[in-house]
């Protein structure tokens, strides 16, 4: 399915300017998303040095107009440096810092973190993880899923040691 005219109600030199398929279902829904928007939501996330020089400029400037999103923005790269750094015990640190801010939504991700926080340092630290163990609870998963209301338990098991 390609792009679709949809009248949006913004002024466009051309009246019949295609829109991506997003767009044109938000226009359908009655919402009208600006048209020059870049990936707004996903600019303050990305590493830096991805961006483009206009996205570059584009996230100083909203940075510096909004001092949350600036403290949001370090908050989020530094726990992602944590994770990909494997530096869990900068943890308690980060932890320290985050209450500190007045960032509510974060202070409901650390209160989180720290009721388990022993086993958080410890995904953030360790090389090894649980990769393998969850992919095979989800396969078995989906095989019960096939099988509900079809057949018993027998053959549910069957099917679960059988499978590759």
């Amino acid at each position: 399915m390609g792009a679709v005219s949809i009248p949006t109600g913004r002024s466009t030199t051309d009246p019949g300017q295609r829109l991506p398929a997003r767009e044109a279902h938000l226009a359908r829904a009655g919402h009208h998303a600006p048209a020059s928007a870049p990936r707004g939501d996903a600019m303050d996330l990305s590493r830096p040095e991805t961006l483009t020089e206009i996205e570059h400029l584009r996230l100083k400037a909203a940075l510096i107009n909004c001092p949350e999103l600036d403290a949001l923005t370090g908050r989020v790269r530094s726990f992602a440096h944590m994770l990909t750094e494997r530096q869990g015990e900068r943890l308690p640190q980060w932890l320290d810092a985050v209450r500190q801010d007045d960032l509510p939504s974060l202070h409901t991700l650390a209160a989180g973190i720290d009721r388990d926080r022993n086993a958080v340092i410890a995904g953030l630290t360790l090389s090894w993880n649980s990769g393998v163990v969850e992919g095979h609870v989800n396969r078995i998963k989906m095989l019960k899923r096939q099988m509900f209301g079809r057949a018993g338990f027998a053959l549910l098991r069957k099917r679960v040691l059988l499978a590759p």
